[in-house]
């Protein structure tokens, strides 16, 4: 039972931690301990949002990282020291939360077509993680079993990312820490139900480690968001080899672009109830023209840029 509860909590950590990417459990390890920091660095994309005489910040955050990632650069601690609520995607620390997705996971759905079930066992024979336990999770969760292996390769793991990191910063300063979307309804977009969903879910996931270019992807993934490199990320679609047709576009388009008017929604309320506002959200929601930034311009907003320091 213990075992159980820990590969469980696992789970529910990866889940959360990799936020607006496919949901994984990489191996049945412990995370990695994070190394004497480095001299902390700017990273990531940051922006000032002022409006109704007081201002907030909007942060592009990556789910993944590299080994001292977690310690905020100047800036990024400039603001958090300045803010008085943090709002992140989901409360990585949130036990509500971690239920709800743990009981999505492993929510019985229909199977996969018999070809690509045996395409996914051979991409998790591959990758060395074809533990039996996995089998109980849902397809689309053990599809990106291989891709968090694979990020792990690339030296990116979940245990480095920005969020959990942002929570514990947060609790430690007495901050009001706030979600801006719910558990319920990042479950239903990164598990579907459907067995026609789940099969496409699938196989958008296996394409790109198939072709043999997902460790390349995740690399330069990671490098422009640690520039704050804002043209390259909005030109992902471009470069990312996860987009061959309308489908995939579509399936990209619902992922991130069709949830950023809610999530600027969520920012502004929290601005307007008086409070100064560190609102930390996957950066791929910061780019084109539906991103974070130019939905709250709309919205009478002015909106910056932070240049980082050098």
């Amino acid at each position: 039972m213990k075992l159980l509860a820990r590969w469980k909590r696992r789970l529910a950590t990866a889940v959360l931690a990799l936020g607006a990417l496919p949901p994984a459990l990489a191996q049945d390890c412990p995370p990695p301990v994070d190394p004497t920091p480095a001299p902390a660095a700017d990273r990531g994309p940051l922006w000032t949002l002022e409006r109704d005489g007081h201002r907030s910040w909007l942060y592009g955050t990556l789910h993944l990282g590299k080994p001292g990632w977690t310690v905020p650069g100047p800036r990024v601690a400039q603001a958090l020291a300045g803010a008085d609520v943090v709002a992140l995607e989901l409360d990585p620390d949130d036990p509500a939360v971690q239920r709800v997705i743990v009981t999505e996971a492993l929510r019985p759905v229909p199977p996969l077509p018999p070809a690509l079930a045996e395409r996914l066992q051979r991409a998790e024979r591959a990758a060395c993680v074809d533990n039996p336990g996995l089998a109980a999770l849902h397809p689309a969760m053990r599809a990106i079993v291989v891709t968090l292996a694979e990020a792990r390769r690339a030296g990116l793991d979940t245990a480095w990312g920005q969020e959990p990191a942002l929570a514990t910063a947060a609790r430690a300063g007495g901050r009001r820490l706030v979600a801006l979307e719910t558990a319920e309804a990042q479950a239903a977009l990164l598990m579907p139900r459907e067995a026609k969903a789940i099969a496409a879910t699938v196989e958008r996931s296996l394409q790109p480690l198939e072709s043999g270019g997902g460790t390349e992807q995740l690399r330069r993934l990671a490098s422009a968001w640690e520039r704050a490199d804002v043209a390259t990320l909005e030109d992902y679609e471009q470069w990312c080899d996860c987009v061959a047709d309308d489908a995939d576009r579509a399936a990209l388009h619902e992922l991130i672009d069709a949830r950023n008017p809610a999530l600027a929604d969520a920012i502004e309320a929290e601005h307007a109830r008086g409070g100064r506002v560190f609102a930390a959200v996957g950066a791929m929601h910061m780019v084109g023209e539906q991103g974070l930034p130019r939905l709250l311009a709309a919205r009478g907003f002015v909106v910056r840029a932070v240049t980082p320091a050098r």
